[in-house]
């Protein structure tokens, strides 16, 4: 049995959706690919990989905070 996972799919839409030319979207679109990334945010915040994400951009985030300082 073949299983499609959901985040992996929305990761195709979204790299399919951004190579697009920014001329060539309407504001409709632009508001669908925010939301299609919201979603995936969603999908892949609970994964390990997601953690992994969200500890680096913490770092990134601390390290910017200390060296404005």
């Amino acid at each position: 049995m073949l299983t499609i996972n959901p985040a992996v799919l929305l990761a195709i839409v979204v790299i399919v959706r951004l190579r697009r030319r920014t001329e060539a979207r309407s504001r409709f679109d632009e508001k669908m690919t925010v939301v299609i990334v919201l979603a995936l945010g969603v999908l892949i915040a609970p994964t390990p990989v997601g953690q992994g994400i969200l500890n680096i951009l913490g770092r990134l985030a601390s390290g910017v905070t200390q060296a404005g300082r």
